[in-house]
């Protein structure tokens, strides 16, 4: 009874401000209806009818959706208690009825005509008050240099997998600028302190200044523009936007202005130093705190209004100044009650990923003095890595405080294959039967996006499913059909086998970072261990290659093939890898020669012709966005080498060296393969004149060619060349027969 009373509670707070009046009923039914336009294009969309009514969710309080109709002459009828959940309901028309499926990579929609009928009406409603998405790192990692037509595409995705809370940051800066001016801090002093477009994530938890910086004018403008139009976006749906609230953090430059201001500077991160990092924090009893919270937070609000959800990390990854408990209540319960003080139904969003990253620091009563600062029901967990790392149960289901079972699985926009489809598919109805749970939502966190995509379109589905999938073999083989769209045995299989390897990781090492030594600045050190059998990968290569003739037809096959083909590169390399770190070890040039040649000079060229065959597999697409944000050639070169540093050294000394890493053509061909040749020459120099290979002279040398990259003005091409069909099956032709012969 605890339980429910507890579960009762929460509801009841988190429900709070969740209804609306007719008007938002109708201007919700309207963008559903626009959103249907752009997805199928007008003639299509006029069968379908749609309407939203908050009485649909009355007894439960929760998203439902209603189909009926379709068939000869009739209308698909479609009906939500919100925008949200019609388009939900949208998209489970879509995928179930018409075999169509909605991705990043590029949607498949041929619809059946006439439309399919609804057998009986159906209903269904979402178990839980949330589907959250983003983390904080995505909107640097994928989000930075998106225009509005980009940023539409991604709301109407949001919308159709059922999301009704997501962070809604950009232009942040810009509002932080007027109240910096305005507690008389110089232009210069705030352009010193901001960082980089493609750093600004770590900016906003506090983790780095200046570094990459600083913020052109025209940058603010436009982050101005997109957030409003991303928030009238979002809110035409009725998602709710979560806005960022002050979590302590200040420029150093407010000890010049308020000398007796008692601030702490924290230790510094991700090996940088105190000129980009050691961040200030402000102390939560100096009368300042309040004043600057709540400065921020009347400025923003009074620009963007508010749904009365606001995101805050005071210490993301960095250690706090005290284990106290009474020290960190009292730094959280400052960060709120800056936030009540301009708005009394304020609600917290808590990334919990501190207490994951440093659970020496965070024991029972750390936890328990962040978690107890604030009022019931008015901190909203995310569990930010569940999958893997489920804190509800090290926490006690947070002390009886709200939170949401997120999936994380992407680190740093890594490309890769890698899913632990399992955990994922077991762990939201897992935590819902936890004891006195208080679990009120599922959510999607990833670093960075546009990677696979099946793991994603299970994570949306499970948001509407009160228990997990029964048979995820039947699923990723109707998600095959509907992707491609047409059923095909060889690509079904393949995708079987791609579940059973890459996708079915239960080892906790493996966490979604991509460690291939493709992407690493190589050594002799490195692993090449992987949690699967490696003949999946190929023998789903070669499936999906004998399916081509009947699926080159496909945007999304042919991404699929580049990327699995991108796989089994990575693995090639590991292996060739290994024959010449042998070879070198046991002073056979001869064999460190033939293994170390092929990988360097073979595999990583092929490997970019491969990639350069598809648009979206092009440095050139990347380092395009960037520059198209720009309104000066200068301003263009800027976000330029921000990007190339973000994808490489991460910092100005290799500080967080390919923890971006990306497999794109021209980055494969300009960065990774010229790194390779030089460890495979300095290894046939050490054994040639019989003296130890240097591996710090090799770092050396290797950043002198990562900095020339990305300090370099070479422009790639945004647009692709060559038949993807063709190179891949030329690239298998070479090396598959190698692989089945065991003489690589």
């Amino acid at each position: 009874m605890e339980a429910v009373a507890v579960a009762a509670a929460l509801g009841f707070l988190l429900l709070a401000g969740a209804g609306g009046s007719a008007g938002d009923e109708a201007r919700e039914a309207a963008a559903v209806r626009a959103l249907l336009t752009r997805l199928l294009g007008p003639g299509p969309a006029a069968a379908f009818s749609v309407s939203v009514e908050r009485a649909l969710a009355a007894e439960s309080g929760l998203d439902t959706y209603r189909l009926s109709g379709g068939g000869a002459g009739a209308r698909v009828q479609l009906l939500g208690s919100t925008g949200v959940a019609a388009a939900a309901g949208l998209h489970r028309y879509l995928r179930d009825f018409c075999g169509c499926h909605v991705a990043w990579s590029g949607s498949q929609l041929r619809l059946p005509q006439p439309l399919p009928a609804v057998p009986e009406v159906l209903t269904e409603a979402t178990p839980n008050r949330y589907r959250y998405y983003q983390n904080v790192c995505t909107h640097s990692y994928s989000f930075v240099w998106w225009d509005w037509a980009r940023w539409e595409r991604e709301i109407d995705w949001m919308a159709l997998n059922g999301i009704n809370l997501a962070l809604a940051w950009n232009g942040q800066e810009a509002i932080w600028q007027r109240v910096y001016l305005a507690l008389g801090m110089t232009q210069s002093e705030i352009d010193e302190y901001f960082t980089g477009p493609a750093f600004l994530a770590w900016g906003r938890m506090g983790n780095l200044h200046t570094w990459d910086g600083p913020l052109t004018r025209s940058w603010h403008l436009k982050q101005l523009y997109l957030q409003h139009r991303i928030l009238d976006r979002m809110r035409s749906f009725g998602m709710i936007p979560v806005l960022p609230a002050f979590a302590g953090h200040v420029p150093k430059a407010i000890t010049r202005v308020f000398p007796q201001v008692n601030v702490t500077q924290l230790g510094s991160w991700g090996h940088f130093n105190c000129s980009y990092s050691c961040s200030f924090l402000l102390a939560p009893e100096d009368p300042l705190f309040p004043v600057v919270g709540s400065l921020f937070l009347r400025e923003l609000t009074k620009e963007f209004g508010t749904d009365h959800i606001y995101g805050a990390d005071t210490f993301n990854e960095m250690q706090p100044p005290s284990s106290e408990p009474a020290y960190l209540a009292a730094a959280t319960a400052a960060v709120y009650q800056a936030m009540t003080a301009v708005d009394p139904d304020a609600v917290w969003l808590l990334q919990g990923w501190l207490f994951h990253h440093q659970r020496t620091f965070w024991g029972p009563a750390q936890v328990g003095a962040v978690l107890g600062a604030v009022p019931r029901g008015r901190l909203l967990v995310l569990d930010l890595f569940a999958e893997s790392q489920p804190m509800y149960i090290r926490t006690a289901s947070f002390q009886g405080q709200p939170f949401i079972w997120c999936m994380l699985h992407n680190f740093g926009g890594n490309q890769g294959l890698f899913g632990a489809l399992e955990a994922v598919n077991r762990g939201p109805a897992a935590a819902r039967l936890f004891p006195n749970s208080t679990m009120v939502g599922t959510g999607m966190t990833p670093e960075g996006i546009g990677q696979n995509e099946v793991v994603y379109a299970l994570m949306a589905e499970l948001g509407w499913r009160k228990d997990p999938v029964a048979d995820l073999e039947a699923w990723v083989t109707s998600f095959a059909a509907r992707r491609y769209g047409v059923s095909h045995k060889d690509a079904e299989t393949a995708w079987k086998l791609l579940l059973r390897s890459v996708y079915n990781c239960s080892a906790e090492a493996y966490s979604g970072h991509n460690q291939s030594p493709l992407v690493k600045r190589p050594s002799l050190q490195m692993g090449t261990t992987v949690w699967y059998n490696r003949s999946d990968v190929f023998e789903a290569w070669w499936l999906l290659l004998t399916a081509a003739p009947a699926l080159a037809s496909s945007p999304a096959f042919l991404y699929d093939l580049v990327d699995v083909t991108r796989q089994a590169a990575q693995e090639l390399i590991s292996l060739y890898y290994e024959e010449a770190r042998t070879a070198y070890l046991n002073k056979e040039l001869v064999p460190l020669l033939r293994a170390g040649g092929i990988l360097a000079y073979e595999l990583l060229p092929a490997l970019d012709k491969v990639l350069a065959s598809d648009s979206r597999f092009l440095l050139g697409s990347w380092l395009k966005q960037a520059r198209e944000m720009a309104v000066s050639e200068a301003e263009a070169h800027f976000y330029e080498q921000n990007s190339r540093y973000q994808l490489t050294l991460w910092g100005p000394e290799g500080n967080i060296l390919d923890y971006a890493n990306k497999q794109l053509a021209g980055l494969v061909a300009d960065y990774y393969t010229p790194r390779w040749q030089l460890f495979v020459e300095m290894l046939v120099q050490s054994l040639a004149q019989g003296v130890p290979f240097q591996q710090q002279q090799f770092d050396k040398n290797a950043f002198e060619l990562e900095e020339a990259f990305v300090l370099s003005t070479r422009r790639y091409p945004s647009q692709p060349q060559g038949d993807t069909v063709d190179l891949a099956k030329k690239f298998f032709l070479k090396y598959y027969p190698r692989w089945v012969a065991g003489s690589l």
